[in-house]
């Protein structure tokens, strides 16, 4: 009996994913985390209102959503001061760079990124064949000048970058992201990750527009909204380059619940704002646990904070498989010097106890290994 013939691509690409969930891991410990602070979720929730939306449109789920997300497109141009034509919603940021991908990347085609930044991005790459250039950080931030500087030198089709950065929570200020869009190649598109936005700065963030054609903007649900659940990301752009979407997207992949969901969470931005309050006390709260630890955390502009454990990747790691074995879930980032870093992400008053009364005894545990 003959197999499914895969494609030569694919059969040459590992059957992983760039994150081991969570639930993964409770499977494998055989017990459930008492702080879930890996997944840069919002573990304040989403809004009333759109809890009340969601069980409204609970009893309509039989039917497909829109499939043009009409009303959710109008809300965001409103909020964001621009047309419903320059406005695509999709499946979370990450199912939306994957349409970008599919439009923009074939076999042999160049793109650039950080070495070290959010790993999905690479692997959709991979999986349209793409040839990725990896430019290392600047310190703990990405480096505008050299991510554009390789986009040159390789003649890249697109360019990845994120401001405010994940993982380490740092940022650039407006004006900088403006001299990159400047300095693009010619036929370089740029993707902006904007998925902490909510949380930044403002001066982090350049003002909207959406006329240059090779800019492409992307926001979530999933973050300060609270809304990692419902998988809904959108991105903002030149009116073309969105019609473009329209060739390859799914047109059923968003849900009735999902676009109800949204919809009330973004009309309720006196909850966002508590909510962004909120993660910035947690951050000031996990600051102090690592500081009362000997360990420095690092400045963050996003619903996490980077602590730096002071000495090497192995080390870093030693922690983390410690701080897991005692049910607090984080991560770190993959790739060296940053590695030297665990990621943990804002919670309430119970999980940053928990992490507090964790993390001593992680770090001891490692410290006894030898690393």
């Amino acid at each position: 009996m003959t197999k499914p013939r895969f494609t030569p691509l694919s059969q040459t690409l590992p059957a992983t994913v760039p994150f081991v969930g969570p639930e993964t891991q409770e499977r494998t410990r055989g017990a459930a985390f008492v702080a879930r602070l890996g997944a840069n979720e919002s573990v304040f929730g989403p809004s009333p209102r759109a809890i009340a939306a969601m069980e409204e449109a609970a009893s309509e789920a039989w039917m497909y959503g829109d499939p043009e997300l009409h009303e959710l497109r109008m809300a965001l141009a409103l909020h964001h001061g621009v047309g419903m034509e320059n406005v695509v919603v999709g499946e979370g940021i990450d199912g939306l760079l994957g349409y970008l991908v599919r439009l923009l990347i074939d076999q042999g085609s160049h793109v650039v990124t950080s070495d070290g930044a959010y790993p999905t991005f690479n692997y959709h790459v991979a999986g349209f064949g793409g040839v990725l250039h990896k430019v290392p950080y600047a310190g703990d931030h990405e480096d505008p000048e050299a991510l554009i500087a390789k986009a040159h030198e390789v003649d890249a089709k697109l360019l990845y970058f994120a401001n405010p950065d994940n993982p380490m929570g740092s940022w650039h200020d407006a004006a900088t992201v403006q001299r990159m869009i400047d300095a693009l190649p010619e036929g370089c598109v740029l993707a902006l990750d904007e998925a902490y936005a909510d949380t930044a700065p403002p001066e982090a963030i350049p003002e909207m527009d959406i006329t240059h054609p090779r800019v492409i903007r992307f926001r979530t649900f999933s973050k300060a909204y609270g809304l990692a659940g419902m998988r809904v990301g959108y991105a903002l752009a030149e009116a073309e380059f969105i019609t473009a979407f329209g060739k390859i997207r799914n047109h059923f992949g968003m849900g009735r619940v999902s676009q109800a969901a949204a919809l009330a969470a973004l009309k309720d931005q006196s909850y966002l704002e508590k909510t962004v309050a909120s993660i910035a006390a947690a951050r000031e709260g996990i600051a102090r646990i690592a500081e009362d630890n000997g360990l420095t955390p690092l400045p963050s502009a996003t619903n996490f904070v980077t602590i730096d454990c002071g000495a090497d990747g192995d080390f870093a790691r030693a922690v983390l498989q410690q701080l897991v074995s005692r049910g607090v879930f984080v991560r770190m980032p993959f790739t060296a010097p940053q590695d030297r870093c665990i990621r943990v992400s804002c919670g309430r008053a119970a999980e940053l106890e928990a992490l507090a009364a964790a993390l001593p005894l992680a770090l001891d545990a490692a410290r006894q290994k030898g690393l």
